[in-house]
């Protein structure tokens, strides 16, 4: 098996670099993905209440064969949960449907500043912290000034804060402020939903180190120091999503990858203007 990379976060609990990602994975699809990841030597899960699948995660989790406290677990709490007591309840039900009595990372899944509510949501995340119930808090498509306000008015630096991110929208502002506050960035969509593959930089690069133009991508979001959780119900895409961890880009592909960041290849919602 694979020796799987990991990240420190500043409160001293690690999360494995590579994950699997179950959106839009239907609830009793979750659990055989699950297994089979786990079977590939995945260590990571990442879920969200949103997906209506954390039941079959937590099945998949629990039949997988290995230890609950072996596998790191984040789920997040959805918009319309957010604000003090409704967030507690909504972790309680989280950890209901997921089957465990604590989450290593719980993240508000996305800022959402016209319910006004996120940093009142934060501040229960601390308590749920405090109790050991959520081994570490952080956020989901949160800009830097969103951040800030949450650490200026409580204190608390997020651990991370997971964000669309791939090769075509690289988020570089983002990076540099998560880096400021010692925040790990994790990487949503990290092959851009499949749209970054077929680009002929990725097939030249995949042919020299004699790996997959996904592979190259994954190893890319590594080599970047970020946390990453593509996303697959195949189970040879599942298996080969993970076979990245024997070898590493050089000066030149890292080059050629830079220039195709492109601040307008966003495919998701901006957070600033969303509002579901």
């Amino acid at each position: 098996m694979a020796q799987q990379s990991i990240i420190t976060f500043h409160d001293g609990h690690s999360i494995p670099q590579v994950g699997l990602g179950v959106w839009r994975t239907p609830d009793d699809i979750a659990a055989p993905t699950v297994r089979t990841a786990i079977e590939a030597g995945y260590r990571h899960v990442d879920t969200a209440a949103v997906y209506e699948n954390e039941d079959g995660v937590g099945e998949g989790i629990r039949t997988s064969g290995i230890d609950r406290k072996d596998i790191f677990l984040t789920t997040k709490l959805w918009n319309d949960s957010q604000g003090y007591d409704s967030t507690l309840r909504a972790f309680e039900k989280s950890l209901r449907r997921l089957g465990t009595d604590y989450i290593d990372l719980y993240l508000i899944h996305w800022p959402a500043p016209t319910r006004n509510r996120f940093v009142d949501t934060w501040k229960a995340f601390i308590k749920l912290k405090e109790e050991g119930r959520a081994r570490s808090i952080g956020v989901s498509n949160f800009y830097p000034e969103h951040i800030d306000r949450l650490v200026s008015e409580t204190g608390v630096v997020p651990v991370i804060n997971q964000i669309e991110l791939h090769p075509d929208f690289q988020q570089k502002v983002a990076q540099e402020a998560h880096r400021k506050l010692s925040i790990a960035t994790q990487s949503w969509s990290p092959l851009g939903q499949g749209k970054l593959i077929d680009l002929p930089v990725f097939g030249e690069i995949a042919r020299k180190h004699g790996k997959t133009p996904a592979q190259v991508i994954i190893r890319w979001h590594m080599d970047s120091g970020l946390v990453v959780i593509p996303k697959s119900i195949t189970p040879s895409r599942i298996e080969e999503n993970f076979k990245v961890f024997d070898f590493k880009l050089d000066d030149d592909d890292r080059a050629s990858i830079a220039k195709l960041d492109n601040h307008g290849a966003r495919i998701g919602p901006d957070p600033k203007t969303a509002t579901f």
